[in-house]
């Protein structure tokens, strides 16, 4: 059932590499903390709302929101953005969750993944039309999801395999509702498939299916969501390039779908359309999942990896791809992750000078607020025990890693934001956000 090779996808995205931007006058700050390719732990909620967006990496679409097209291998400020519960980012564009329930999106449009009615690209955020009372949002590649307080999900943007859930293949540039579902407590995006986690602990997914990454045991598209069987009491899901995976009761991770580098985790490199067990994990809260790897948050703050790792995105030190999870080198007290692509993002609760240098921790005792047009932003103060550091791996040819690089890194190293304590993160096709 399975062809250990390459799935055909998003190659555009690994050629140009992006010149580094400067960042005016600084090195001085601390590191933050976001979620994953979506982001808000298994819940779907992050809890209260932080000052604004960062964003750093890929920009030739617009999707670092700064209006100039140009990319940065450093964080720099979405302007326009203030109170943000939810961050998400697709392969070319990206989502904020404001504090009054509205969303905004900025970045390519070509299947109206914006929501704003258009089909045009926009450097700067534009409003998604028609949606309030949001609780989180979500991306795949060129399609976007927002979870409502009720429990429904609405889709728009790229439909080619019915990852809008509406019974269609029809691309919309306006919201619409995924079909049949309620009590929806976390939804997530992958390259062209959707997966939403119920209340009651079952698991549903829609779209794309070529690889068997509906879980369903077959291999046919569905424009409508399909439960995946044999999955109960389930706690997280989180969707990658082919393959999706979920949080299973007393910790156990289940994957299922494209397995050609071992993401499914099971010591194999046999695609399965139905969910197999990630082997040897635990106590894991939560997961997320690249286009060819996945990683895993264990309950005692260690992350684990396995899959594709040309790039270093399992972050052991090495290139060499696993099909059993290793451990993420260099974190301990990581309190949400996230991935897309080939690169990763996590959020460490404490900042360990140790090692670590004035740039990426603040130990020298310099404000973190990061001089924008010559103003301070909001969160200046040294560095304390409260401060949350922000770590990035894998694949960095577009600076996405936002350490100042474009060099690809098998650890994790540590980004410079300009926010004391971060809480919502999300990793694109070759950019990251952070809030």
């Amino acid at each position: 059932m399975g062809e250990p090779k390459p799935s055909p996808r998003r190659a555009a995205d690994r050629t140009g590499r992006v010149p580094a931007a400067a960042l005016a006058a600084v090195l001085a700050a601390v590191l933050v903390w976001v979620p994953g390719a979506h982001a808000a732990g298994p819940s779907g909620d992050g809890g209260g709302a932080v000052p604004f967006a960062q964003a750093w990496g890929g920009n030739d679409d617009g999707q670092l929101g700064t209006g100039d097209g140009t990319g940065s291998t450093v964080p720099v400020v979405v302007p326009g953005l203030t109170g943000i519960r939810d961050l998400a980012a697709g392969l070319g564009h990206s989502l904020a969750l404001l504090r009054d329930g509205t969303v905004w999106a900025w970045g390519g449009n070509d299947h109206g993944q914006l929501g704003n009615g258009r089909f045009a690209d926009s450097g700067t955020p534009v409003r998604v039309l028609g949606l309030t009372g949001v609780k989180a949002v979500a991306a795949g590649d060129d399609f976007s999801l927002a979870l409502l307080r009720d429990g429904t999900v609405r889709a728009w943007g790229d439909n080619d395999h019915g990852q809008l859930g509406d019974g269609t293949r029809a691309d919309s540039s306006l919201p619409v509702q995924v079909h049949g579902l309620s009590g929806v407590k976390s939804v997530a995006g992958g390259d062209n498939h959707a997966v939403a986690l119920l209340r009651d602990g079952t698991v549903w997914a829609w779209g794309d299916n070529d690889h068997g990454q509906l879980g369903n045991g077959r291999l046919a598209d569905s424009a409508i969501p399909v439960r995946t069987p044999g999955i109960t009491r389930a706690r997280a899901v989180a969707a990658g390039g082919n393959h999706s995976l979920a949080v299973a009761r007393g910790g156990t991770v289940l994957a299922w779908g494209d397995n050609f580098s071992g993401q499914l985790g099971n010591g194999t490199n046999i695609n399965s359309t139905t969910p197999v067990e990630v082997q040897a994990l635990t106590g894991v809260e939560a997961v997320a999942a690249g286009l060819g790897h996945s990683l895993a948050l264990a309950g005692d703050g260690t992350v684990w990896a396995w899959g594709e790792n040309a790039s270093g995105q399992l972050g052991d030190g090495t290139t060499t791809d696993s099909t059993v999870p290793v451990r993420v080198l260099g974190l301990s007290g990581v309190t949400a992750v996230a991935s897309d692509e080939g690169h990763n993002l996590a959020v460490t609760s404490s900042c360990d000078c140790r090692g670590q240098g004035p740039a990426s921790c603040g130990c020298d005792d310099r404000p973190y607020g990061l001089p924008v047009n010559g103003r301070s932003l909001p969160g200046g103060g040294p560095a304390g025990p409260r401060t949350t550091v922000v770590k990035a791996w894998g694949e960095n040819g577009q600076g996405q890693l936002g350490d100042a690089t474009t060099a690809d890194s098998s650890i994790p190293v540590g980004v410079t934001t300009a926010i004391g304590k971060v809480t919502r993160i999300a990793a694109g096709g070759g950019h990251s956000l952070a809030g």
